[in-house]
């Protein structure tokens, strides 16, 4: 299918990640950018400003693998879904709308950006995948860098995999206490307690979220069984 172009022969592309479904960032293709896209894998686009066609991340690192393009219902509009290597914003954030209009029509970061904590976290209505994504960074930020503040995820990573396992045991039991007969809100909390130490042991290892996702993803119309077996 043709995309419908406009009178500058360029389409709006808004660009997802396949994994997570978070919306990475919106840039505009031509008929040559959407054809490198195509046959090469790797998101290629049209910048307006310097009339130039750029593949996304040739300088940064961080491109985007396409996994496939999806047409609107107008067919002016595509949907590039990809596996992003790095950060899509050039700010060094996981995707460019990191920040929320005010009621006011002000722009305003929904986070405390100055605390290091990104933007996805603090969003109430944020999808689940940002939000995690979010935390990862967090927990990322917290490994690398030393703030001479007080941290418990901090706390930790510098006791290493036997205090981190040793947590992640104890919030398996709180669970499993709770799970079966407990309030529905003492079993989210500890699910959520559960899932935050399992993330520090994961970023402790240095293997990114996005390989749960792929796995699960995976593991989509396998059968438990064949799919142990298959181990």
């Amino acid at each position: 299918m043709e995309p419908a172009w406009d009178e500058r022969g360029l389409v709006p592309a808004v660009v997802q990640d396949a994994t997570t479904g978070t919306v990475l960032m919106m840039a505009w293709m031509n008929r040559e950018a959407l054809a490198l896209t195509r046959s090469t894998g790797d998101a290629h686009f049209w910048s307006r400003s310097r009339q130039a066609m750029w593949k996304k991340g040739e300088t940064s690192g961080n491109t985007l693998r396409v996994v496939e393009i999806r047409v609107d219902c107008d067919a002016d509009t595509l949907l590039v879904r990809a596996h992003p290597a790095g950060p899509a914003c050039h700010t060094g954030k996981t995707a460019c709308f990191y920040r929320v209009m005010a009621a006011d029509g002000a722009d305003a970061a929904v986070a405390r950006e100055d605390e290091g904590v990104p933007a996805a976290a603090a969003a109430p209505d944020a999808a689940a995948a940002d939000i995690l994504g979010a935390l990862e960074q967090v927990l990322i930020a917290r490994r690398d860098h030393a703030t001479g503040e007080k941290s418990y995820t901090r706390s930790l990573l510098d006791a290493g995999f036997p205090k981190i396992l040793a947590k992640i045991a104890e919030e398996h039991g709180e669970l499993a206490d709770e799970l079966p007969a407990g309030p529905d809100d003492a079993v989210v909390h500890e699910a959520a307690d559960l899932w935050f130490h399992v993330m520090v042991g994961l970023v402790a290892r240095g293997i990114p979220v996005d390989r749960i996702w792929q796995e699960l993803g995976r593991r989509f119309g396998v059968g438990g069984h064949v799919e142990k077996a298959s181990r």
